[in-house]
């Protein structure tokens, strides 16, 4: 338990006309990036083309320790120099451990939960999903006569229940039970 893992959510907003110079830009320091100590993995959330301009970079290292040292390092600091000129604000991130980034919003500032909120929350909104989510997918994957295959299904549905958690139950959920949340 003392070994959470890390995470960090970085937002770069880009000036409109600077996405294609801000691709290449990743092109470069995401090799960087997954060479450091202790990457595990990252994910970005490009902006939907003519309606949003943020990009959301989630990377994940096994220790804070580690991700500190990426956040710190010379090679990150000299490629967001060049990342600069493309943002509209300032290279903006939050280092969560574990779970947190799930329950961080940015009306709540650094404000996270406690871990029993946390708990209680994830638990309530993971249940149903996992409930739902089989007796809905397996059906889909029968009809397309992919056969019964117990790691496969789960594959599938983990990753359909992660998905659905981080980009539309919890940022809602979260929101509707905020007051309780953050008490």
């Amino acid at each position: 338990m003392e070994n959470q893992g890390a995470s960090v959510v970085i937002t770069h907003h880009i000036q409109d006309g600077k996405q294609q110079e801000y691709e290449k830009w990743l092109d470069a320091i995401v090799p960087v990036t997954k060479h450091s100590e202790g990457f595990i993995d990252l994910q970005i959330v490009r902006p939907i083309p003519d309606l949003t301009f943020v990009y959301t970079v989630i990377i994940r290292f096994d220790t804070i320790k580690n991700l500190r040292n990426w956040m710190e390092s010379d090679d990150r600091k000299k490629l967001i120099e060049q990342a600069n000129p493309l943002f509209t604000k300032n290279d903006n991130y939050q280092i969560k451990s574990g779970l947190d980034f799930l329950f961080n919003s940015e009306n709540e500032g650094n404000k996270v939960p406690v871990r029993w909120k946390q708990f209680l929350v994830t638990w309530s909104a993971i249940y149903p999903l996992s409930i739902l989510i089989p007796v809905v997918i397996l059906p889909f994957l029968r009809i397309f006569s992919i056969p019964a295959n117990h790691y496969f299904d789960g594959f599938v549905n983990s990753g359909i229940i992660v998905f659905l958690m981080i980009f539309l139950v919890m940022p809602n959920y979260t929101r509707l039970i905020k007051k309780w949340l953050y008490k």
